[in-house]
C-alpha cells in the first residue's frame, strides 16, 4: 500500500513551488489535512489561509490568476466543489482563469467523518463545467505527474484527491497527458476502466478473474475530462464488454462519461461499480468500501455479469 494522493499532492506542490515562484497556494483552514502545509513551511509568503470561507477561497484564487499568478486552491472536495460551485462556474470557468482546484478527502474513504464530508458528486459537478479539466490520479506517482502538468497548463483544472492510502499502480517514468489513459494489463474478454482509489482493486479483480478463465484489460482513466474516447472505443471493439469502477456516485461520474462515448460510437454491454445513488455514513474506509460495493470482489461480480451479456 502506497501513500494517500493528498500526501503526494502536498509533497509535489512543495517541490514545484520552490522552482516556480509564480505559484501561490490558498487553503480554507484545512492545510494540515489537505497537506498544503508542506508548501507553507518553505513558502509562507505565498501561502494564504482564507479561513472557513470556500466561496471566498475560489474568488481570491480567481483574482490572483487574473493578476498573473498560478493559484492552487485546496479544501475538502465536498466544500470546494459544493459550497463554491457558483464561484467555480462564474469566476473561474467562464473567464477560463488559470486556477487549479486540488480537492482532498473525496469519496467514501473519508470514513468516520460521515455523509456530510463524503463527496460522491464532485466529478459530476466539475465535468459538466465548460473549460474545466477533471483529473482523478490513481496513486502517488500519478499525482505528482498531474501536479507537475497542472502547474504548466493554462486554464482551470480540478484534481480529485483522497484521504486514505492507495495501491501503487503506475510505472516508473510515467508522465501525465490530459485526454489519455494507461493500459495496465490486456485481455480479450472484458475491459475494466477505473480511476482513483478503484484502480488498485481493479487490478486485484483482474488477477482473480484470470484465475477463473476470464482475461481482462484494465485501464486507468485518470483524465475524466477530456476523456480518452479512442481508448474506450478500442476497448468496446476488442473486448465487447466494459465495467467502470469509481469511488463516486454511479450517476454523472466516470461511468457516465464512458457510457456517453460507448453509446455514441460502439454500444456494448456495460456494468457500473460505484455508489448506487445514496449518501454514505460513518465508518472505517474498508467497512464503507465493502458496504457500498467498491471492492475487488464487487468488480469481479460485475465483470462476470457483463461477460454473460456479450
Amino acid at each position: 500500500m502506497g501513500k494517500a494522493t493528498r500526501e503526494a499532492y502536498g509533497n509535489a506542490l512543495a517541490r514545484i513551488g520552490k522552482e516556480n515562484t509564480n505559484i501561490v497556494v490558498l487553503d480554507a483552514d484545512l492545510s494540515k489535512s489537505t497537506k498544503t502545509d508542506t508548501f507553507k513551511k518553505d513558502n509562507s509568503n505565498r501561502f494564504f489561509n482564507v479561513g472557513i470561507a470556500e466561496q471566498n477561497l475560489i474568488s481570491v484564487g480567481a483574482g490572483l490568476a487574473a493578476a498573473g499568478k498560478i493559484p492552487f486552491v485546496s479544501s475538502f472536495a465536498m466544500f470546494a466543489t459544493g459550497r463554491a460551485f457558483e464561484q467555480i462556474r462564474n469566476a473561474v470557468c467562464y473567464p477560463k482563469l488559470n486556477v487549479k482546484i486540488c480537492a482532498t478527502h473525496a469519496g467514501i474513504t473519508v470514513g468516520e467523518d460521515g455523509a456530510t464530508h463524503q463527496s460522491l458528486e464532485d466529478i459530476a459537478c466539475m465535468r459538466v463545467l465548460s473549460n474545466m479539466t477533471v483529473i482523478v490520479p490513481a496513486d502517488e506517482r500519478e499525482t505528482e505527474a498531474v501536479i507537475e502538468w497542472a502547474a504548466q497548463y493554462e486554464g482551470p483544472v480540478y484534481v480529485r484527491l483522497g484521504r486514505a492510502s492507495v495501491d501503487d499502480v503506475m510505472p516508473e517514468g510515467y508522465t501525465f497527458t490530459p485526454g489519455t489513459s494507461t493500459i495496465l494489463q490486456e485481455g480479450p474478454d472484458a475491459t475494466i476502466i477505473a480511476c482513483g482509489a478503484l484502480v488498485g482493486p481493479a487490478l486485484e479483480a483482474a488477477k482473480e478473474l484470470n484465475n477463473n478463465g476470464i482475461a481482462c484489460t484494465v485501464v486507468n482513466m485518470a483524465s475524466i475530462k477530456p476523456i480518452d474516447a479512442e481508448a474506450i472505443v478500442k476497448a468496446a471493439t476488442t473486448t465487447g464488454a466494459i465495467v467502470t469502477a469509481e469511488e463516486h456516485n454511479v450517476l454523472g461520474g466516470l461511468g457516465s462519461a464512458v457510457a456517453e462515448v460507448v453509446a455514441a460510437n460502439h454500444p456494448v454491454p456495460m456494468e457500473f461499480v460505484g455508489v448506487k445513488d445514496t449518501f454514505g455514513e460513518s465508518g472505517t474506509p474498508n467497512e464503507l468500501m465493502a458496504k457500498y460495493g467498491l471492492t475487488a470482489a464487487h468488480i469481479v461480480e460485475a465483470v462476470k455479469r457483463v461477460v454473460t451479456r456479450k
